[in-house]
């Protein structure tokens, strides 16, 4: 299926682009997420016309994520968890959880999707978390995993 992209998407495309694409994602992903539309000569023409602005909106995103980036790179947050005498957790350190944390503690608003563990946390620990702030940006933070006291 041939959709034009409206931004930026990594190993994808850029703004304008006509790309060929498997149809699922092409409706579950691109054109949900508004990063494409369908490859009509009407939207064609269209996205000519408007491929200045997109350009600015995508130059604005990423300076937006520039600034995120210089705020979280390398910091550390910790979490709270309940475990077992070995050091395992009751369940896992979910992108949800990360992105809460995040938020509660810097004010910074990161999209669940957009968190990657470079590995799963389901033990007490120091983990790296990749965070997609933009197609061109990436950076790491770390979550500190500490065992939370029980309640008596």
């Amino acid at each position: 299926m041939k959709v034009i992209l409206l931004e930026n998407v990594r190993k994808v495309g850029s703004i304008g682009d006509i790309i060929d694409v498997k149809r699922g994602y092409a409706r579950n992903f691109l054109i949900a997420q508004k990063k494409a539309l369908f490859a009509s000569k009407e939207n064609i023409i269209e996205v000519e016309k408007i491929k200045s602005d997109l350009s600015k909106k995508d130059l604005d995103k990423k300076n937006e994520a520039k600034n995120i980036d210089e705020k979280l790179k390398n910091k550390e947050f910790e979490v709270k968890k309940l475990s077992t005498e070995n050091n395992e957790l009751y369940g896992s350190v979910k992108p949800t959880e990360i992105a809460k944390i995040v938020n509660l503690s810097m004010g910074i608003d990161i999209n669940p999707s957009n968190i990657q563990p470079t590995e799963e946390i389901k033990s007490i620990g120091t983990f790296k978390v990749l965070l997609n702030l933009h197609s061109e940006i990436q950076t790491l933070i770390k979550i500190k995993v500490v065992q939370e006291e029980e309640k008596q």
